[in-house]
């Protein structure tokens, strides 16, 4: 037997707070750039490179969805996944949750077609965020489903980030819609996900896998605010083709 087949299966509440374990040490309300941001210290200029650069990600939500719920043989998990992609995608009538941030954005000042255009998006950011493909297609199906459950920490830090906007940007407060869906399907989505990683990780090899899906997600939100705060914070050098304020979308 390796190390980790030796290890004893931990129980469903121990698997939660290991997980949780792992979002207070990792999840991305640490980085410097979020802390800036809630101390009211960030300019209109970082504020769009955030919403332009988080954008890309916001896009790709529903498509990485799409390929989770491609991968699942079980109609009842296909039937619960498939509420994300209507989420972020909106169902026809009511916007979802890309149009919101699209709005988020032209709030701080950008234009909707410098966001939708995605020109300007960091490469940092582009490499962390097609990561994020590679996980959820080419690893196991378990860690694919597992690296959702960073939304076990998001709605802490979506009330923080509501409130501290509100408070240091009041002319960006027009575009909290986004956050203010996330705060109930967040918790609902990662209700199911819970469950659902408990009980197919049913061995201790598959509850290391959940656990090391869980940190590489935590990563990936990691290393966009890294290129983010190294292009536009400090030393505050963005590269070439990338998001300049008051230039074409960073292209000039």
């Amino acid at each position: 037997m390796t190390a980790v087949q030796d290890q004893e299966l931990v129980t469903p509440a121990e698997l939660e707070t290991r997980l949780r374990a792992i979002g207070a040490e990792r999840y991305h309300h640490r980085h410097p750039f979020h802390r800036l941001m809630h101390e009211g210290m960030l300019t209109r200029a970082q504020l769009q490179a955030w919403a332009l650069n988080r954008y890309y990600y916001q896009s790709v939500i529903p498509i990485k969805d799409a390929i989770i719920l491609s991968r699942s043989e079980d109609p009842a998990f296909r039937r619960a996944w498939r509420k994300r992609i209507i989420d972020h995608d909106g169902d026809g009538t009511d916007p979802g949750g890309i149009e919101k941030w699209i709005r988020l954005a032209e709030a701080t000042g950008l234009n909707r077609e410098q966001v939708v255009s995605e020109r300007g998006i960091l490469p940092g950011v582009r490499y962390a965020v097609n990561a994020y493909f590679d996980l959820v297609s080419k690893r196991s199906f378990l860690e694919a489903v597992a690296s959702s459950l960073t939304e076990l920490f998001s709605r802490d830090l979506i009330a923080l980030r509501m409130d501290r906007i509100r408070e240091h940007y009041p002319w960006l407060s027009s575009g909290l819609a986004y956050f203010d869906a996330r705060l109930t399907q967040a918790p609902e989505d990662v209700t199911f996900a819970l469950a659902w990683v408990t009980e197919n990780a049913s061995t201790r090899a598959g509850q290391e896998l959940a656990f090391g899906a869980l940190r590489a997600k935590c990563d990936i939100l990691w290393a966009q605010l890294d290129a983010l705060y190294y292009a536009y914070v400090e030393p505050g050098w963005p590269p070439p083709g990338a998001f300049r304020p008051g230039m074409d979308n960073g292209t000039a």
